[in-house]
């Protein structure tokens, strides 16, 4: 079992932020903007939902890697941290997800 956590991963997608583009890949795409780390993470999106379609455990936990790789992009590019999202998860588990679901305004 693998010892290495989504907030390591945070932490490393950080770090690479700050490195030159010609070094780091994540700062190649936080370069290129928010709409295509956006556009990114909605790709991946789609190849993770195919690979759970296809029943294909591999692929998905794959997919499901990239998936949450450009995420966390993504939310570097706007300054939002894990522990924010943390945080927002943990009020969120103070109620049902039923009772949640309908407290949120359209």
């Amino acid at each position: 079992m693998t010892q290495f956590t989504l907030a390591d991963l945070a932490d490393r997608v950080h770090e690479r932020a700050k490195a030159g583009a010609a070094d780091s890949y994540t700062r190649t795409l936080i370069e290129r903007g928010v709409p295509y780390c956006a556009k990114k993470l909605g790709e991946e999106a789609v190849e993770t939902a195919i690979a759970a379609v296809q029943e294909d455990k591999g692929r998905l936990v794959a997919e499901a890697a990239d998936l949450l790789y450009h995420l966390l992009v993504l939310m570097e590019a706007r300054g939002v941290t894990l522990t924010q999202v943390e945080a927002e998860l943990e009020k969120r588990t103070a109620q049902s997800g039923h009772e949640e679901k309908a407290s949120r305004s359209s």
